[in-house]
């Protein structure tokens, strides 16, 4: 397997950067969709199972294909280890029941993903892992929120579906300053746009299901960090209860991480002229991209940001019903919550991806039933623009 040149760019680390061993002198990078390894004597099959030899053992959490994206993505993000999971909330979970305990307490943005609230409410609540949630921006109720069990500060930035935007370095600072670490989701913006642990923070989360993949195909996640809280802990939790990648979607986020950044600049490019054009029509009350320079988040997001990335959302006069009637009248937009996608998705935050959080915190979060998230694609931008055109009509 091949390193890689840390001068390299993120075009580069996407194609070249550890490229598994070609055992058949293959140009692509191979499958290994095998649950276990043969060794050649008992001796050597204790050696590797101890950790004392290198070497794989069983597909759940060692796996040349999964280790390939690993060490790739850890290469893109600046990061010293990569675990690989299922899909991103499996992410999440496994790097919170890996480094958090009963009586630790989490500061939260309210701006999550809807299933990431219900994970940190619903779900870590019950092995007595406390949530506070504060909003985003707000840096000094993130300090006012912060006890001294505090131990993880967990924010998405640019947020689902506002783009708002998080000062990471402040918040990297703040965690550190009372013995915490700083998450990070990444997804919106993959590492070609932003790098957040050059910026501080302690872990970059993902779901490789979106970008990293961009053609809609497969779930996975992914945790990266350092050597030892992503490395040994995560990877640890991730060995034992086993919320593991399969080698095939490994494969396929591989083959996407090698077009990465090619499609972040055309998704951006794209976002950005929609939003512009959404700016001016009448219909529209208000258009969420820290691309435009209105976005209260603008300055900050030029800052530690290298781009603004393909999704934005506007809010439509008129509510659900306004909003429904739009989404249902387009016929280019896939009516779908995901994205990262080639294709153009479109969908209603407020009944799907937000939809199982209380009508209360989905206010909090400013995410109201007039909404419209759109996470642009690859297709000719004149033809979305003239689909939503004719919605609108």
């Amino acid at each position: 397997m091949t390193d890689f040149d840390e001068s390299w760019g993120f075009a580069t680390l996407g194609v070249r950067a550890f490229e598994p061993a070609r055992g058949s002198g293959e140009h692509s990078a191979a499958i290994h969709p095998t649950s276990s390894f043969v060794f050649k004597t008992a001796a050597e099959a204790a050696a590797v199972f101890a950790g004392e030899a290198p070497g794989n053992v069983y597909s759940r959490f060692t796996n040349p294909t999964v280790q390939g994206f690993e060490q790739r993505l850890a290469a893109m993000e600046g990061g010293a280890a990569c675990v690989a999971t299922a899909s991103g909330m499996a992410a999440i979970l496994s790097l919170c029941l890996a480094t958090l305990r009963s009586g630790d307490e989490v500061v939260a943005s309210r701006s999550l993903f809807g299933a990431t609230v219900n994970l940190f409410n619903n779900v870590l609540s019950r092995f007595g892992i406390v949530t506070t949630w504060v909003n985003l921006t707000e840096l000094d109720a993130w300090r006012a929120a912060i006890t001294p069990r505090t131990k993880l500060l967990f924010v998405e930035t640019p947020s689902n579906p506002l783009s708002e935007v998080a000062d990471i370095a402040a918040l990297a600072e703040l965690a550190h300053a009372h013995g915490a670490k700083l998450a990070v989701d990444n997804c919106f913006l993959t590492p070609v746009l932003q790098q957040p642990l050059k910026l501080g923070a302690d872990y970059v989360i993902h779901s490789a299901t979106k970008y990293l993949d961009g053609q809609g195909r497969c779930l996975g996640g992914a945790v990266v960090g350092d050597a030892q809280s992503v490395g040994k802990d995560v990877y640890g939790f991730m060995r034992t209860a086993g919320p593991s990648m399969s080698p095939f979607n490994a494969w396929v986020f591989l083959k996407g991480l090698e077009t990465l950044a090619l499609r972040m600049r055309a998704h951006e490019a794209n976002a950005m002229a929609l939003a512009r054009w959404l700016c001016e029509q009448p219909r529209i009350a208000r258009v969420h991209y820290s691309g435009l320079e209105s976005h209260p988040g603008h300055a900050l997001a030029c800052r530690q940001q290298r781009g603004f990335g393909g999704v934005l959302s506007f809010e439509l006069r008129g509510g659900r019903g306004e909003a429904w009637k739009l989404i249902d009248a387009t016929r280019l937009c896939s009516i779908t919550a995901n994205l990262g996608d080639t294709r153009t998705t479109i969908t209603h935050p407020a009944t799907t991806t937000h939809g199982r959080v209380t009508p209360e915190a989905r206010a909090a979060a400013g995410i109201g039933e007039g909404l419209v998230r759109v996470a642009v694609g690859l297709e000719d931008i004149e033809d979305v623009i003239a689909d939503l055109a004719r919605a609108l009509a």
